[in-house]
């Protein structure tokens, strides 16, 4: 075992000692957290317009500080853009991570000096927990790559601003500085397929340990590395044997994963987002990413089910409770106050507090009051592959309220790697297994409003070639898993 490995174990146990302190006081420790983004922001324009000075309780919060999205933020932020200061936190914000937007176009959303930190610290502790438990530290050794956007930033009014991706690439540590991959230079290229390709030949003779991405961008690059040397990634890379990921779900992905690679590989989740790092897997045992309760972010979430009715109640973390679907609600040490990012989650456990990701609040089908999340169909789609070969690349699902003929259904849009030998069988499954998870669609079926789901095959790349039409190829960029419209399925029908 090298000196570096060594080391690296030695740094878990430490880092894995103080994340048990908080872990395992969980109330007291989001209090203190809450308490002290109250103090820190009192005397900002926003701390001001919200009498953050008489606000001593949870209670006091709600009362003042209403959920908001970043429509309901963008006057502020606005100021903060134009270079103001000490409008959400006191100074000006070290950067911009840059998104992209729907209404407003791009969203800005700020990282300062007290963020920052915390999206470094998790995506390290993330590793060295797997460390911890697994005893595996081997891999610090060899190359690791991480698949992001350029690192090239712009800058407004005396703010840096970039893909959240590309400045975090500012950030890394001198001690992995010689084992990253690919180049900077490479890294710069913004076209996403001459940059793959670039990274294709930089690392195909190199000793990659680590691979990190969203999955659906890794997977173009274990395509086009196993089709240039022509045998799977884990011949390629013979010490490959950890894959990090984020913003999508792995699972769709495993079995053609497994395939591209030859074999399975340890894996870890990450939950990071430009308004903050949340969660991440910090066990290969337990089910769910552990809730950072000690980065900055104090957490409300309100049930799903109640978030569009009016004055939905905000639950803090003592209050929640397992398999609920909640949405998420943050307030942070980068000045974002009761903001809902539009994630929902679900909790795997509380002891500590473990979640998963369950999808989006505007991602979501209910054209006739089904209520459809991501997990579901992502759970579904898994379950009806188990025990065969049959593998996907991506899928989407939409309503079609209005066929040429029969009921209604929701219509799956599959590209398949392996196809089912029978597409109607393997329909049935996926559709036994949606309604054994949601009620309200096992309703509609059975009362004849809808009939059973339809599988639509996408051809190859079809994916990608819709990503592209919108200019979201690669990067940070992912696909919804659902639609309450025909947007996506109308690209897809136009193309088929």
């Amino acid at each position: 075992m090298s000196i570096k490995a060594i080391a690296a174990k030695i740094f878990a146990q430490i880092i894995h000692n103080k994340t048990q302190k908080w872990a395992n006081n969980p109330v007291e420790t989001q209090q203190k957290v809450f308490e002290s983004l109250i103090k820190e922001a009192a005397q900002t324009k926003f701390g001001k317009d919200h009498d953050f000075s008489a606000i001593k309780t949870h209670s006091d919060f709600t009362k003042k500080v209403p959920i908001r999205d970043y429509e309901g933020l963008k006057s502020y932020v606005d100021l903060v853009v134009k270079g103001e200061e000490n409008i959400f936190w006191k100074g000006k914000p070290l950067y911009f991570a840059k998104t992209s937007g729907t209404t407003s176009g791009a969203k800005y959303i700020p990282l300062t000096k007290e963020s920052m930190p915390f999206h470094i610290q998790a995506a390290r502790n993330a590793i060295l927990s797997y460390i911890h438990e697994t005893g595996k530290a081997d891999f610090v050794s060899g190359k690791m790559i991480f698949l992001q956007g350029s690192p090239i930033l712009e800058e407004k009014n005396g703010v840096k601003l970039g893909r959240l991706s590309g400045i975090v690439a500012h950030f890394v540590p001198k001690y992995l500085q010689k084992n990253r991959m690919p180049s900077w230079e490479t890294n710069c290229i913004e076209d996403w397929e001459t940059k793959v390709n670039a990274i294709v030949e930089e690392t195909i003779n190199e000793n990659m340990s680590v691979i990190s991405g969203i999955p659906s961008w890794v997977q173009m690059y274990f395509e086009k590395l196993s089709a240039k040397a022509n045998k799977p990634v884990g011949e390629i890379f013979k010490n490959f044997n950890l894959f990090i990921y984020g913003g999508v779900n792995y699972e769709p992905y495993r079995a053609k994963f497994e395939n591209l690679i030859g074999r399975k590989v340890d894996s870890i989740e990450l939950f990071p987002a430009s308004e903050g790092f949340f969660a991440y897997q910090d066990s290969q045992k337990e089910n769910g990413m552990l809730l950072l309760l000690n980065s900055g972010i104090f957490y409300e979430f309100i049930k799903a089910d109640e978030f569009f009715t009016e004055n939905p109640k905000r639950y803090t973390i003592g209050e929640v409770e397992i398999g609920v679907n909640y949405v998420l609600i943050i307030s942070t040490n980068a000045g974002l106050w009761a903001y809902n990012i539009g994630d929902t989650i679900q909790f795997t456990g509380l002891k500590p507090y473990r979640v998963i990701v369950s999808g989006r609040i505007k991602h979501y089908i209910s054209a006739f009051g089904e209520h459809v999340i991501g997990k579901e169909v992502e759970s579904a789609l898994k379950e009806a592959m188990e025990g065969t070969d049959i593998r996907v690349n991506e899928f989407t699902v939409a309503p079609q309220i209005n066929p040429k003929e029969g009921l209604p259904y929701h219509e799956w849009f599959i590209e398949f790697e392996n196809q089912p030998n029978n597409l109607e069988e393997f329909a049935l499954k996926i559709d036994a297994a949606m309604r054994k998870q949601n009620v309200y669609y096992d309703d509609l079926i059975v009362g004849n409003v809808l009939r059973t789901l339809m599988i639509t095959k996408v051809p190859k790349n079809g994916f990608q070639e819709y990503m592209k039409s919108i200019g979201k190829l690669g990067g940070q960029n992912k696909l919804p898993r659902l639609s309450n419209d025909r947007k996506i399925a109308d690209f897809f029908k136009n193309i088929i």
